[in-house]
């Protein structure tokens, strides 16, 4: 395998794709994408991705986009991690569950919290952010009793590529009314999370001080 480029920015939805590149030691470079100067929506950066968001992924001179995506592809691609089932056991298609869950019902709510005037323009700002919230905390709720129940982790004793991604999604209701730290069992696989080596690593690299 050639070396992987990321192109990033930090704190945002790169963080878990540059965390498993780390955690599964796999040889990167990083590309800055600057928010700030909207680099995103660069024209250079569009012939990339065309949504002009993060991650982008480059591996093996194939272009990946969107980060849950990324992380099953990366998982798949070196099994001897441990960090998804064989395909067809009843652990894989938990695992669907699970990475589905953050990629259809937590990150699109999470926009509309943190993006509210998108769908519904202006006037409709705190409407949205109410439903957004209402909705993350019901999943939250849900994926609390979950991981009380059948922790630590979501499929049980083992961690999967999901529960990085579900740890990221954690940290972005850091500044939220509700974080997801006032739940017991989230909080206690948090901890587990935020505890791996390279965790720890992505934050230096990236620069993150927050949620440690």
């Amino acid at each position: 395998m050639t070396e992987a480029i990321l192109y990033y920015s930090p704190s945002t939805a790169s963080l878990v794709v540059h965390w498993l590149l780390i955690e599964l030691d796999i040889a990167h470079r990083l590309e800055l994408v600057d928010f700030d100067t909207r680099a995103q929506k660069s024209p250079e950066y569009l012939k990339l991705n065309p949504q002009g968001r993060v991650p982008t992924l480059v591996l093996d001179g194939q272009v990946l986009t969107e980060s849950a995506a990324i992380a099953m592809h990366l998982a798949d691609l070196y099994p001897q991690a441990n960090l998804a089932p064989a395909p067809g056991t009843q652990a894989r298609a938990a695992y669907y569950r699970w990475m589905c869950l953050c990629a259809y019902t937590l990150m699109p709510a999470y926009r509309g919290w943190f993006y509210p005037d998108e769908p519904a323009g202006p006037a409709h700002v705190e409407l949205i952010q109410a439903s957004s919230r209402a909705t993350l905390e019901q999943a939250w709720q849900q994926v609390d009793a979950h991981l009380a129940a059948s922790g630590p982790y979501l499929l049980g004793e083992q961690p999967s590529a999901a529960d990085f991604v579900l740890t990221m999604l954690m940290r972005w209701s850091r500044n939220m009314p509700r974080p997801t730290d006032s739940w017991p069992a989230l909080q206690a696989h948090a901890a587990l999370m935020k505890a791996r080596p390279a965790f720890q690593e992505t934050y230096r690299r990236e620069g993150i001080t927050d949620w440690q």
